[in-house]
């Protein structure tokens, strides 16, 4: 382990980075390799630091970011500087210019290290932090008003460090954890079950539907068949029970602040992290 501090170089819906301290304390004493299948922002895995990981998250955008700062540092950092730097006589208008630019370049599918900047930039400049697309896969969360600088330099050069000793996947959960075996720990920080179970929160074109959370609490039994260790985080709702419960699995109730939602008055709420050891 190495436990220099490392921070995200993004705010994400459903982060841990409260959760810290409750999720280490929980952890295995010993495990072999640890595999998160949604990474997110990367608070666990860059607490943590563990030497074999692998990170894995369904959304492109998002592991191409990892893969570019891993890859090419200086470049990513020349190309977040740039955005920063054309900036500020109109935020309102340049960041809509720039959203536009970001999502052509997704709808071309191309996944490189201005499109790494755009989307770390977007993320540091639109309403909440939150990533959120519409029906077309194209991004769409308004301006934030602020002017901070996208990014650390410092400290994408520590994250480019530690991400080059792990794997970086991208695509499905079940595919991500396909070589987990006893011993090996896994930290499940999947999208929330809806606190309404009429709805559904999505911030991939792809979403992440009942069916979704039915297969993942599947795989979550299987992986305790074969001896693995797994950790599951959630909201703590009646679906997420009947799911989980009566599995001889410990199920933990912890408040969190609810940091995205737009509505302070419902920023406190309960998750449940579910353990099979």
């Amino acid at each position: 382990m190495n436990h220099s501090t490392i921070v995200p170089f993004i705010k994400w819906a459903g982060g841990k980075r409260q959760l810290l301290d409750q999720i280490k304390e929980r952890m295995p004493k010993q495990y072999n390799r640890y595999y998160e299948p949604f990474v997110g922002g990367g608070a666990v895995v860059f607490e943590l630091q563990p030497e074999r990981a692998v990170i894995n998250d369904i959304n492109r955008a998002l592991v191409n970011a990892y893969r570019q700062i891993r890859s090419l540092p200086e470049a990513f950092l020349s190309a977040v500087k740039a955005l920063d730097g054309q900036m500020w006589e109109d935020g309102k208008a340049y960041y809509y210019m720039l959203r536009e630019r970001y999502n052509d370049k997704l709808m071309k599918e191309e996944f490189d290290t201005e499109l790494a900047a755009l989307f770390v930039f977007m993320n540091k400049h639109c309403f909440n932090g939150l990533y959120r697309v519409n029906g077309k896969g194209l991004f769409n969360v308004p301006y934030n008003n602020s002017r901070l600088q996208s990014v650390d330099e410092a400290s994408i050069r520590e994250i480019s460090a530690y991400l080059k000793k792990i794997v970086i996947m991208e695509g499905d959960f079940e595919v991500a954890c396909a070589e987990a075996k006893e011993g090996d720990f896994l930290f499940f920080d999947s999208p929330y079950a809806p606190l309404n179970p009429d709805s559904f929160e999505s911030y991939t074109k792809e979403g992440f539907d009942i069916e979704s959370h039915r297969r993942l609490a599947l795989l979550y039994g299987e992986l305790t068949k074969k001896g693995c260790y797994c950790m599951l985080t959630n909201h703590n709702t009646e679906f997420i029970h009947e799911l989980y419960g009566n599995q001889g699995y410990t199920m933990d109730v912890v408040s969190v602040k609810r940091l995205i939602n737009s509505d302070a008055k419902k920023r406190v709420g309960e998750e449940v992290i579910i353990c099979n050891y």
